[in-house]
């Protein structure tokens, strides 16, 4: 092989821009091989395209990317796509603010994304890539809309939904950040609409059970907010009859039936139905119609803050206690949803704190039902909400509470009064938008045939483009007489489309099946290619979607099996959450105007510089504080790599010219990785290499090691790239320690290209040009990923402790020499211990080496 000429001078613009244009060349972005080769499939949670890539997504694909490179290496045949998800708000507001058309604004960010992906040397197949908003896939995502319907999972109904008077459109719950938009951060607004859902609820449970086929592959602190947003409770529902009437019963659910005896009012949410119809009094109407005007500025999630001033006012009616015989007020207030439960709640002010502070401030009456220590006590200052022992329960008086919760169910059954019941948080997915840029929902209104699921054979219901897109409150499609007006398709006469367009997170819920076969046109996607690569063995992507994208999925999937269409209940086996960029100590962001390009960094740098230092500069898992210095670094880094590696290819040469192959081995010289392998080998077993020698060739199996658990198993890239540059200084040390005498040059060779190999998955253009430079045939991104030796690479081990003040949360085998950044960083990434310390101020972390670190947090719970 023709050697590509020396360069003694970095130029990573000439270099990576002349690489771009070899890979696309030879087609060396698809990482597929063989399907005799066993299967990984690998994917980054896809980008909204509402401009150029931020930092959040340099890091997301830059983890992904350098998985891809080391498996496909490690003999895998590798799934590793890419695609945009292009319907939605993020985009829409993007077109909205160009003043371009969506499709066109869409795709011109979908063309820079590209052009940067490609620009930071992502190892994706373009040729395979999904666009959500193309009707070749919304087609498929209207058939899962139907496909739902026939299988009774997709209902029209009347609710309340959050309304964002800003983005002119309706928000779900998982959008409503702190009563405020998460994508515009205006504040959010109650409003009474007919709107389309998804039944997740119905698979509430088993979203839960099947968290124990996943749980071995994803952080626990992800599931744990699943499971709270799915909100699983066991309790009792308890019928409380209108008083006055015969035969109304409001029910109500309960987790504490044990506190029946202590209910001193009762609430009805304030949009519940039923006020309407119990309410004669005209002064009480008045009232309630007041309360409910202040109530319906208040989004559900400041209805629920335990911050947020209780607010309500009494309906002039009663309920009767099914237990105590009590006639009990009836109220409304704000902090009951209609959503949650039966909408109606017994209110214990004695053991409830919102219940205490509401009957604090209207001087409702507070009576004790469970004491923690047996007796009674007749002033109460503070609610309690712990167990204890029932007083003033009549005949379960003196019971323990949780042996009174059984027997309190056991009687409402016998009794009629009550059953026991699970109730979940979680509720509906609305998926109807009052946008424009997104999947038109598949669906005909007709006079006389009522509501009627386009056909099959007539999908795609095309998105028109001649629209007055921005938002009017209405979706903008009603206002397109071409696009609403249709034909029935059962009895032809005139009829009318669905005007709304699906949450563009329904787009999102399937797309890692269509890129197993991205190109059908006759299905969603081929069962066998499905059959193959899923489920996804590795998912990456922020922990913001926990409670979103990851659950919907999720839910997808199932309802996708129990059609029949796949044959896995799980989408993603494993599943790793990335901590975000920061700036100045804030998440970057457009809107505050903290914020760092990629485009400035590789610009400037080199996409190597910005690979390198977007994983050097802290645990993936982490939240990490962007460092100009730091990049800087990186690239220095690269330079003094750059001139060993040069320096040792013209070494290498000088040596081979000469004829001064180092004479204490009598093996032939030989350009081949295995052999050069072997031969260091036998000198090191022979006897034959100096002590700094030795300490060299078992400091490269060591690397290897490490960089390889480091990063397939622990996902440490930071700690992996700290081994490199140890390897690289040590290599340093011995080069020019041994300027005046003879060198090894099969130990220079060997260690020269295992160090390209190893840092080619993180800078893959310096090593790929350097690896052409040393006389190597082929891409170094082909070359096999380097095996260890076991014996070679063994280092003295010792346990180290995590833990959070002062309380033990984990336990590491780590080599006795770790250094003490390198623990603090085990520590700080460890799942076991980010449950205790996520959200907390870190005060100090201190390390014993080889013994143990100590986080100390303020004001944490750490029992």
């Amino acid at each position: 092989m023709r050697r590509t000429k020396l360069n003694k001078t970095y130029n990573p613009h000439e270099i990576e821009e002349k690489i771009i244009k070899k890979w696309e060349d030879k087609k060396l972005y698809s990482l597929k091989s063989s399907e005799k080769d066993p299967k990984y499939y690998i994917l980054e949670m896809f980008p909204y395209p509402s401009g150029e890539p931020h930092m959040g997504h340099a890091r997301n694909y830059t983890i992904g990317d350098v998985i891809a490179r080391i498996i496909s290496r490690k003999g895998y045949n590798v799934l590793h796509p890419i695609g945009f998800d292009a319907f939605g708000l993020p985009a829409e507001n993007a077109a909205i603010k160009s003043g371009l058309h969506p499709s066109v604004s869409t795709m011109t960010n979908i063309d820079k994304m590209r052009k940067a992906l490609k620009r930071m040397g992502m190892s994706y197949d373009f040729n395979d890539e999904v666009i959500t908003s193309d009707p070749d896939y919304y087609k498929w995502t209207q058939w899962f809309f139907l496909l739902f319907y026939r299988m009774g999972l997709a209902e029209k109904k009347e609710a309340p939904v959050n309304w964002c008077n800003s983005c002119q459109t309706v928000l779900a719950n998982e959008q409503v950040i702190s009563g405020k938009c998460e994508r515009c951060d205006s504040p959010v607004e109650r409003r009474v609409l007919s709107q389309w859902f998804f039944k997740i609820t119905k698979y509430a449970q088993r979203l839960l059970d099947d968290m124990e086929l996943i749980k071995e592959g994803w952080p626990e602190r992800v599931l744990t907010i699943q499971k709270n947003w799915i909100g699983r409770s066991e309790g009792a529902i308890v019928n409380f009859k209108l008083d006055g009437t015969g035969d109304i019963n409001i029910p109500v659910f309960t987790t504490r039936p044990d506190t029946l005896f202590g209910v001193t009012f009762f609430i009805l949410a304030p949009e519940h139905p039923l006020i309407d119809e119990i309410v004669e009094d005209e002064d009480y109407k008045k009232e309630i119609k007041k309360t409910r005007d202040i109530i319906s500025r208040q989004s559900d999630i400041e209805r629920g803050s335990a911050e947020v001033e209780k607010v309500g006012c009494f309906t002039g009616r009663y309920v009767i206690n099914p237990l105590s015989g009590e006639r009990v007020p009836v109220w409304i207030a704000n902090y009951v949803l209609l959503e949650y439960g039966t909408g109606a709640i017994m209110a214990v002010p004695a053991h409830d704190e919102r219940d205490f502070e509401f009957a604090s401030k209207y001087g409702i009456p507070i009576k004790e039902v469970i004491s923690p220590d047996g007796k009674e006590h007749p002033q109460i200052s503070v609610p309690y909400t712990g167990e204890g022992i029932m007083v003033n329960s009549g005949v379960f008086s003196g019971i323990d509470s949780e042996k009174g919760k059984k027997e309190i169910i056991s009687y409402l059954e016998k009794n009629n009064l009550g059953k026991f019941s699970i109730n979940y948080k979680l509720k509906d997915w609305l998926i109807s938008r009052q946008r424009y840029w997104g999947a038109p929902i598949p669906i005909i209104y007709c006079e006389k045939c009522g509501i009627v699921p386009v056909p099959e054979e007539d999908l795609p219901v095309i998105l028109p483009y001649n629209v007055d897109f921005k938002p009017k409150g209405l979706s903008p499609l009603f206002y397109c007489e071409e696009f609403v007006n249709t034909k029935c398709p059962v009895c032809g006469s005139r009829a009318r489309r669905e005007t709304d367009t699906m949450d563009t997170f329904v787009c999102s819920s399937w797309y890692f099946l269509r890129y197993c076969s991205p190109h059908e046109d006759r299905r969603p996607f081929n069962p066998e290619e499905v059959d193959y690569w899923m489920p996804v063995d590795q998912y990456i992507g922020g922990i913001e979607h926990a409670s979103m994208h990851l659950i919907y999925a999720r839910f997808f999937t199932k309802v996708l099996y129990d059609g029949g269409l796949i044959k896995f209940k799980e989408p993603f086996i494993k599943y790793f959450p990335h901590g975000v960029v920061n700036l100045g100590g804030q998440k970057m962001s457009k809107s505050k105007g903290n914020i760092v390009s990629p485009s400035e960094i590789y610009n400037r740098f080199g996409a190597d510089t910005l690979r390198l230092y977007i994983l050097f500069m802290g645990p993936a898992g982490s939240p990490v504080d962007w460092s100009d210095s730091g990049v800087e670094g990186a690239n220095r880094f690269l330079k003094r790599f750059w001139r060993l590696i040069v320096g040792n290819i013209e070494l290498i040469n000088s040596l081979k010219i000469n004829n001064t192959v180092n004479n204490r081995s009598d093996s032939k010289t030989n350009t081949g990785v295995t052999d050069v392998k072997n031969d260091i080998k036998k000198l090191y077993e022979n006897g034959e290499l100096s002590n700094e020698e030795k300490e060299l060739y078992r400091k490269l199996h060591r690397t290897i090691k490490k960089v390889t658990d480091d990063i397939m198993l622990r996902f440490n890239f930071n700690t992996a790239i700290s081994a490199i540059m140890e390897l690289v200084n040590l290599f340093h040390k011995y080069l020019d320690e041994s300027i005046n005498e003879e060198k090894n040059i099969l130990l220079i060779k060997e260690v020269t290209e295992k160090l390209l190999i190893l840092l080619s998955p993180i800078t893959p253009f310096i090593t790929e040009e350097l690896w052409m430079m040393s006389g190597n045939a082929g891409s170094i991104h082909r070359v096999r990923w380097p095996d260890y030796d076991s014996e070679m690479a063994r280092e003295e081990t010792v346990t180290i402790v995590f833990q959070v003040n002062g309380k033990l949360r984990d336990r590491i085998d780590l080599a006795a020499d770790t250094p003490e950044e390198e623990l603090k960083e085990l520590a700080l990434s460890s799942e076991k211990v980010r449950k205790y310390i996520d959200g907390k101020q870190i005060i100090k972390e201190i390390v014993v080496p080889g013994k143990l670190v100590n986080i100390v947090v303020k004001d944490g719970n750490t029992s």
